[in-house]
């Protein structure tokens, strides 16, 4: 007995009949009566709540009881049983598109498109949206330019959610020509000053999607601008909400590199922002960071270098380099800082001081050399692989401006055994060869030990067979050994952190999605959109990032990156998703 006049005792009721309607469907069939009952009450609450645990039941059954009904309410003159209705079509085209589809449910959605009530229009949109998913490449329904006015109209006094919802359907509309696509953008405007950050991600999505269609330099320019105060106020929010706009904003500056250049101090980090929040920050301010900025950027990023976090430190002293790398006007600022820095002679500012400053030395041949005998000074903290590597490097290059680099590399040579990573094995014998060269009476005997040991006592081959060359080179033609050992190295230079232009243009068609915040396309985690684009389920290549079936777009190198991000996944869930 389901009969009862109480609106909280009967939605109890549905509720308890939805979640038990899979496991107990002929149970529901008893149910019918009371359903199509009340889809006929005088409260649009009832027959809402009815029509809408009809849909949810999902029970084949129940759909032959369900048509009548539903076509009334589609009809219906409360707005509110309307767009309850309209929501009903989608799960009724998902149980059985037939069924939808002979009794006129989707022709009656498409006509709600030109409903009077806004949230109506919404709804429909979404229900449109969706069918299209369920059916692909059958073309369901397609966003003409007759339906843009209404939904233009409409976005203005949805919900929030409504407004996503058209705004998205908006955003993948092909305008018919270049001043129906300047009035779209025109209108859409103030969707940038709303409160929902979604709502604001997906106004911005829609705007750099419609740039390919406007041509005229001011209106784009005017476009950009208006885009700058939204994203900056999005900062403002919670840390989620701030880390969300900082992965998107990470994109967008992609497509607009200089867009945010005069807003550098909004992204500097505050000492209560979240590690994840700080890290986002790093990464945007270097790419915003341009020539005349670069001093304050510094300074804040040795304050950085003084925090606690180790990764976080890391990450800021790696910045440092790349702006001396990047602007060789800022280089001498930057190098000063790292020195300061040294002088904390704290062990893993030191590590990351001194891997940071052979690339800088590398960049910038000979034009630090007098920094060489204050590092030289911190050879005790320096203590992991790359950075005792790096260290080692440094004192062959410029061993002549080292006044006891028999000491230091002597002291190096006499560990050589104890070292376990190859990198710093090459590197000891690079170094003792180049010494030698560079000053044949004092590195004579360093050489000779150096190569003495990597070629009769070391396990490793690589490093055996290196020193066997430079041993025969010495022995034979010491002038190619000169050549050999002592060749400029090319200048680092600053690996690219943008993304493919294919892969670019993907996730700026999903701004303000899960896809942008991964920075990786949605077909790769969406089980449906997977399937789509012919990528196994079990596959790895589901969840790691581009691949073939692409047409070679981006290519994975050995890093496990894909087009300048990593798709590794590493210490991650596996990021397929079903619907």
């Amino acid at each position: 007995n389901m009969h009862t006049d109480d609106l909280e005792i009967k939605k109890l009721i549905y509720l308890y009949l939805i979640n038990y309607a899979k496991t107990q469907p002929d149970l529901v069939i008893l149910a019918v009566n009371t359903f199509v009952k009340d889809a006929e009450d005088t409260n649009p609450l009832i027959r809402a709540l009815a029509i809408r645990t009809m849909g949810c039941l999902h029970v084949q059954e129940v759909l032959d009881h369900l048509s009548d009904p539903l076509r009334k309410c589609l009809k219906d003159p409360s707005p509110y049983v309307r767009k309850t209705a309209v929501m009903c079509v989608a799960k009724v085209y998902d149980l059985s598109p037939t069924t939808a589809e002979e009794n006129g449910f989707v022709e009656d959605v498409r006509r709600a498109l030109s409903d009077s009530n806004p949230m109506v229009i919404s709804n429909a949109v979404t229900v449109l949206t969706e069918i299209n998913e369920m059916a692909p490449g059958q073309n369901v329904w397609r966003l003409d330019a007759k339906s843009v006015p209404t939904l233009l109209a409409a976005v203005n006094e949805c919900v929030e959610w409504g407004q996503i919802a058209i705004l998205e359907a908006l955003a993948d509309y092909t305008p018919k020509t270049e001043k129906e696509a300047e009035s779209i953008c025109e209108r859409l405007l103030p969707r940038l000053q709303h409160a929902n950050g979604s709502v604001v991600l997906t106004t911005v999505r829609l705007l750099l999607n419609y740039e390919k269609y406007v041509h005229r330099a001011d209106l784009l320019s005017q476009f950009t601008k208006k885009m700058v105060p939204p994203l900056i106020t999005l900062l403002s929010s919670e840390p989620e909400i701030q880390y969300v706009a900082l992965r998107n904003i990470n994109i967008i500056l992609q497509r607009h590199p200089k867009l945010l250049s005069k807003e550098i101090r909004v992204f500097f980090c505050k000492y209560n922002d979240p590690i994840y929040v700080k890290y986002e920050k790093l990464d945007v301010l270097v790419r915003i960071c341009s020539e005349r900025n670069t001093e304050p950027l510094l300074n804040e990023l040795k304050e950085y270098a003084r925090e606690v976090d180790v990764d976080f430190v890391r990450r800021a002293i790696q910045a440092i380099g790349r702006l001396a790398i990047r602007y060789e006007s800022s280089a001498d600022k930057a190098v000063k800082v790292l020195v300061e820095l040294l002088q904390l002679k704290v062990n893993s500012v030191v590590q990351d001081v001194v891997v940071v400053l052979r690339d800088v030395f590398r960049r910038y041949p000979r034009n630090f050399a007098d920094v060489v005998p204050t590092l030289c000074e911190h050879i005790d903290y320096v203590n992991e692989p790359d950075a005792k590597a790096g260290l080692i490097w440094i004192l062959g290059e410029y061993s002549e401006h080292i006044s006891n680099i028999s000491n230091l590399l002597g002291t190096c040579i006499e560990s050589f055994l104890e070292e376990e990573d190859e990198g710093v094995q090459l590197a000891l014998v690079n170094s003792a060869v180049k010494f030698f060269l560079k000053r044949p009476q004092q590195g004579q005997a360093l050489v000779l030990k150096a190569l003495q040991t990597a070629t009769e006592k070391c396990a490793n081959p690589d490093v055996r067979d290196r020193a066997y060359i430079y041993w025969r080179l010495l022995s034979a033609d010491p002038n190619a050994a000169r050549t050999v050992a002592l060749v400029e190295m090319p200048p680092v230079e600053l690996e690219s952190a943008n993304l493919s232009a294919p892969l670019l243009e993907e996730l700026v068609a999903e701004l303000g999605s899960v896809a942008s915040v991964l920075q990786k396309p949605s077909r790769l985690f969406v089980y449906k959109k997977a399937d789509k684009a012919g990528v196994p389920r079990d596959s790895e290549m589901a969840y790691t990032g581009l691949d073939d079936a692409e047409g070679g777009a981006a290519s994975a190198g050995d890093n496990g990156t894909t087009g300048g991000i990593d798709t590794s996944n590493e210490g991650e869930p596996e990021l397929l998703i079903s619907f």
